[in-house]
């Protein structure tokens, strides 16, 4: 396993090495074909006693651009540590595994025979029997504590209740029709890359039967409540969760009134499986309450809550409802980061719980009863954390690799990869070597960025610099690994790469990641121009008069802000930048974007109670002082920040005469996700960083 480890305390800015392998070492540098074209693992999952483990690889054919999944599985007591085997059939398109709770076959989604639909499997593989023939499409599912039964969520429109033959039918009529427009009395009226249809998402419960065959008719939970459940656009069937009983399910749900769209007020409700009315269990928190999990003898419910509504980006604290009393607590009230997802040990007594921590995403063992917290997996991005039978399984990343799929690294067991990396999946290719540094920003506080080392790096030459910003603004560019916005493509095109988590980056804190609110464009922007300072006066190899600037989402913002705010030479000027799906104008942004609490919360209120807000950091005040070549790239689906910003910001730069490009992609939205797309993305940005670079 080749994953890089730091050799001090992340909070101590280390040193590279003086000298690095020769050139000859290596072939070549990571490139974009590489990246799209890379497996990717995910989704493990074990069975109950911990021997067996099923992923899933995605694989992409270059040649078509298309995408396909299977499942593999590893026997983890095989005394030859013989690699995995496919489980799936070849020519099945396979995901979301899960183990049935007695380790007799594997459950996963497929849509084989043209609908996504469930699917059981023995662990010996064999022919998958079909298990469900709904007329609508299957979102994700959680197989029952029995076995016997199976919750799962499908795309319904809310007065057809539990009739899915009725959303089928409705959806054929709009089909047939020969008129498009569409008449709406309340918002969203379109969501991230989607314009609402009238469907919800919905949770079902159903029997499944013993042998092949269709499952039984399923019972709609909570028909009272009208919310899409999971979430949309990102949430899945972590969202909601059976009880050991197997009485009832708990879910997370906002509910979707016409104040939706500027609310983060999701509670908890118990669902009677049998159909009976939800239960409200936390009424009086009136923000985010999500991500529930049982202890294993039930008494205990575990959940992640925010305590401001209209933040989402405020800290998940870790939650503890006594499901007998009614009283709840937080397990770790002073442990100051933000909890992604909780796994609970069988005993009862740990949380395993991932959390972003100073640019790295590790996984943390915190005490149930006294809310002790120790890192147990540091190195890298920690997900997808699996535990049955004393066994850990978990995938995790790092800026030298995509997810491998892991076990072991409690109870004294070591780590072992199930799956290859990047740099054995690439043998020829030499990645960059990186390093977190520290300095200095926004009112003498310590900010931490990291600088990677182009793939041919030889001592003594200097090289020219990708600065990357991330986007969130609530967000981080640390020890991870992406397949759009990856810091070793830059420096396999032979750039050296500076990140800086800014105030406003998560895992420094809550209070750090609140400094961003109300100060896009001042706080960090001095962080920027303070750890470019600072890794140029750190990192001799960095050709400071020869860089540009690149960002996306509020990214692409600051790269807007940068071109009317940092320009001069005594700053340090940019030879070229790169906006993707930038905010032009900061006021038109607060009516056009899809979830406006985000905008509301960040300007402190709406465009027409605190105008100054949203004015005083716009860049489209500034675009008269714009001097440096940008190349703008936006996508026509992103409803988030809507492709009208980018064609402003290229109007502007076109209308004053400075070099300018427009990369426009009709069918991708906020990301680039199509295989041959990414490619498109990659090069274009590639070519315009050598037309001003060099290279």
């Amino acid at each position: 396993m080749r994953l890089h480890r730091a050799v001090l305390p992340l909070l101590i800015a280390f040193t590279l090495p003086a000298t690095a392998l020769p050139v000859s070492a290596a072939e070549r540098g990571l490139q974009p074909e590489d990246l799209v074209g890379l497996d990717r693992y995910s989704s493990p999952v074990l069975s109950s006693n911990g021997r067996f483990l099923v992923f899933a690889k995605r694989e992409v054919d270059m040649e078509t651009g298309k995408a396909t999944s299977s499942l593999w599985i590893e026997n983890l007591h095989a005394r030859d540590s013989a690699p995995p085997v496919r489980l799936t059939p070849e020519g099945w398109n396979a995901n979301s595994p899960a183990f049935a709770p007695d380790g007799s076959g594997v459950f996963f989604l497929s849509s084989q025979d043209g609908s996504s639909q469930l699917y059981r499997i023995g662990p010996d593989g064999g022919e998958p029997v079909k298990l469900t023939s709904y007329p609508v499409d299957i979102g994700g599912y959680r197989i029952g504590p029995d076995g016997r039964q199976v919750a799962f969520h499908a795309e319904v429109f809310p007065d057809c209740g539990a009739d899915l033959d009725c959303t089928k039918q409705r959806l054929d009529a709009r089909e047939a029709d020969p008129a498009s427009g569409v008449v709406y009395d309340r918002m969203f009226v379109r969501h991230w890359d989607a314009w609402d249809d009238g469907r919800l998402n919905r949770v079902f419960v159903a029997d499944l039967q013993t042998g092949a065959g269709d499952a039984a008719e399923p019972v709609l939970l909570a028909p009272e409540l009208h919310a899409n459940v999971p979430s949309r656009p990102f949430g899945g069937s972590e969202e909601y969760t059976w009880s050991p009983d197997g009485q009832s399910v708990v879910l997370s749900a906002r509910l979707a009134t016409p104040e939706e769209p500027w609310s983060t007020n999701f509670d908890l409700y118990r669902v009677p499986v049998n159909g009976g009315a939800a239960v409200n269990l936390t009424p009086d928190n009136p923000a985010w309450d999500t991500g529930a999990v049982f202890s294993p003898d039930g008494g205990t419910l575990y959940y992640r809550a925010m305590k401001r509504p209209g933040f989402e980006a405020d800290r998940f604290g870790i939650m503890a409802l006594d499901l007998a009393s009614g009283e709840r607590r937080e397990v770790a009230p002073q442990w100051d980061r933000s909890a992604d997802s909780i796994t609970v040990s069988a005993d009862g007594e740990t949380l395993y719980v991932t959390a972003q921590d100073t640019g790295e995403h590790p996984l943390f063992a915190v005490h149930a009863g006294s809310g002790g917290v120790t890192k147990i997996i540091a190195g890298g991005s920690v997900g997808s954390v699996q535990l049955q039978g004393g066994t850990l399984a978990f995938t995790r990343n790092s800026l030298h690799s995509g997810d491998q799929v892991l076990v072991g690294g409690i109870g004294g067991a070591p780590e072992r990869a199930i799956t290859p990396s990047a740099g054995e999946m690439l043998p020829d290719v030499r990645f960059g070597e990186y390093e977190q540094f520290q300095f200095k920003g926004w009112n003498d506080g310590t900010v931490h960025g990291y600088v990677l080392k182009p793939w041919n790096y030889e001592e003594g030459k200097r090289y020219p610099v990708a600065f990357l910003i991330h986007g969130g603004p609530q967000g981080s560019f640390g020890n991870g690994w992406s397949y759009r916005w990856n810091p070793q493509t830059y420096a396999g095109q032979g750039y050296a790469v500076v990140m800086i988590d800014f105030h406003g980056s998560v895992g420094y804190g809550q209070e750090f990641t609140d400094a961003i609110s109300q100060h896009w464009g001042d706080r960090p922007l001095e962080d920027l121009q303070k750890g470019w300072r600072a890794a140029q006066r750190r990192y001799g190899f960095l050709d400071g008069a020869n860089a540009c600037a690149l960002g996306a989402s509020y990214g692409g913002y600051m790269v807007n802000w940068i071109a009317g705010n940092w320009h001069t030479p005594s700053s340090g000027a940019w030879k070229c930048l790169v906006n993707h799906d930038g905010v032009f104008d900061t006021r038109m942004m607060g009516f056009a974007t899809e979830e406006l609490w985000f905008t509301e919360w960040e300007n402190g209120g709406t465009p027409w109670q605190v105008p100054e807000n949203y004015e005083r950091f716009n860049p489209v005040h500034h675009v008269g002082e714009w001097r440096v070549p940008m190349l703008v790239i936006h996508g026509e689906k992103d409803f988030r920040i809507p492709v009208s910003q980018g064609l402003a910001a290229f109007t502007a730069l076109q209308r004053q005469g400075i070099e300018s490009k427009f990369l426009y992609f009709p069918d991708e939205n906020h990301w680039v996700l199509q295989p041959h797309n990414s490619l498109l993305w990659h090069r274009t940005v590639n070519d315009w960083l050598r037309q001003h670079l060099g290279q």
